[in-house]
């Protein structure tokens, strides 16, 4: 069996946060919503089903992730999620884990971690509810499991070759780069949203 060769999927994950999913967290973010987005790339092509943000201003329950499978089953003659790659730009919160479960999804993969949620852009929450709801420490729920796989882009460019990770070390500093000035428009005027955990 051939190894696998994740240079193919690393563009793809980092082309759809910079082309798909940031377009839309700036607006999002612009109206006083988190900057957490998804979207779902077709397996076999990677090309882009669907993107999506946060739109927690509407409803605290539309994360990134959640909205985004809202939007999915509203579409008519959608794919089966069998045949879907999950990204999220930030590694899901439980109630996202779940929905992603829930709907079916086999595997997720993301960009920033729960610690870079915390610490770079001062939402702890994830981190929190997973101690005091479900009493795990960092890390601690299962990355591969009965109902999927996760990965972390960062390990996903760490295992290209040489060439291709330098490039997806610009790029993905270039993304986090657009996070940080996203995350501090939104810091600045959180106080103004009716979001409850903001």
């Amino acid at each position: 069996m051939a190894e696998r060769q994740p240079e193919r999927l690393v563009d793809a994950l980092l082309r759809t946060i910079e082309r798909h999913i940031l377009p839309l967290t700036r607006l999002g973010v612009a109206n006083g919503n988190k900057v957490f987005g998804a979207a779902l790339l077709d397996k076999k092509t990677y090309s882009v089903v669907l993107a999506g943000t946060n739109n927690e201003t509407e409803n605290p329950l539309w994360h990134g992730e959640v909205h985004t499978i809202k939007k999915f089953y509203e579409i008519k003659d959608r794919p089966n999620t069998s045949d879907l790659l999950f990204l999220s730009t930030h590694e899901p919160c439980s109630m996202c884990l779940s929905a992603i479960t829930w709907a079916g999804f086999d595997n997720f993969s993301y960009f920033f971690s729960h610690e870079d949620s915390r610490d770079a852009f001062s939402i702890p929450h994830d981190l929190r509810i997973l101690k005091e709801v479900f009493t795990l420490e960092p890390g601690g729920y299962r990355r591969s499991n009965a109902f999927w796989h996760s990965e972390h882009i960062a390990d996903l460019i760490a295992v290209c070759d040489a060439a291709a990770r330098q490039d997806f070390q610009v790029r993905a500093d270039g993304i986090r780069a657009e996070y940080a000035a996203l995350s501090a428009v939104y810091q600045q005027g959180k106080q103004q949203t009716a979001i409850p955990l903001k």
